[in-house]
């Protein structure tokens, strides 16, 4: 579990600001590195664990834990305002839509136990930041494909889903030469949702998705983890993508996976 998001940050992490726009790259390079997508998701993932199953406060929860985690890692990525808001104790949600909603929201769909839940629980872990309707829309439709995909719904079932949130009427393909790097959840999320509906496996879902370009990193954690629900990761990338991992976000991802 959260593998798929941490795999897609990592793999896509040294062509964020310098595309690579195929899909026979090195996935696990000496050039790859976390990002504040990953810290961000294990931050998200920490806050649901210590709530222990009793979500009334997981807002307040995820505010403290992102702050408390995220301090530790200040040169890995983060945005201009999630900077100062990381930094502050008292910045309150700034109308984000970022796409750091969406990137960040895969334990959700672990920690609910039903679809309802899951919008719920998306909505808490995301508006303490991103109270844009287009931020919360963004991380409930990426964590409600990872839920059902974790409980079987069939690829159809999947896009149905993803097209009552995005209009998805472009391929890959078709947009690739022309997309470019975009930080907001409207003009990222669709396009990391379609890189999962081409994809025949976990891995080619992640290339398909760093192969768009723009904000390669992000896309390829949105992909990654309705990847990881839908096929499962093998053993082996788990294992490599743990290597890049230190010892503080390692033993958050090992407790998560313990706990579900």
């Amino acid at each position: 579990m959260l593998y798929g998001a941490i795999i897609g940050d990592i793999a896509g992490s040294r062509f964020e600001f310098d595309n690579y726009r195929k899909k026979d790259f090195e996935l696990f390079s000496k050039n790859c590195f976390f990002t504040d997508d990953t810290v961000m998701t294990l931050a998200v993932a920490k806050a649901l664990m210590n709530c222990a199953g009793d979500y009334s406060a997981l807002s307040e929860m995820t505010a403290k834990t992102m702050r408390e985690v995220g301090r530790h890692y200040p040169d890995c990525g983060y945005g201009g305002r999630f900077n100062m808001w990381m930094f502050s104790n008292t910045m309150p949600a700034y109308h984000s839509f970022g796409n750091g909603s969406a990137m960040r929201v895969s334990a959700v769909a672990y920690a609910a136990t039903s679809r309802e839940e899951v919008k719920e629980l998306s909505r808490a872990v995301t508006c303490v930041t991103h109270d844009h309707p287009e931020g919360i829309k963004g991380a409930e439709a990426t964590a409600l494909l990872t839920y059902d995909a974790l409980h079987g719904a069939s690829m159809k079932e999947l896009r149905a889903t993803a097209e009552s949130y995005y209009d998805l009427n472009f391929t890959i393909d078709e947009i690739r030469p022309t997309y470019r790097f975009n930080e907001t959840c409207q003009d990222t999320v669709p396009q990391a949702l379609q890189a999962f509906f081409e994809a025949k496996s976990f891995e080619d879902a992640i290339r398909t998705a760093v192969s768009v370009g723009g904000d390669s990193d992000t896309l390829a954690a949105i992909t990654g983890g309705i990847a990881e629900a839908y096929f499962g990761v093998p053993e082996d990338m788990k294992v490599k993508a743990e290597s890049y991992l230190d010892a503080r976000l390692l033993k958050i991802l090992k407790e998560f996976n313990r706990t579900r």
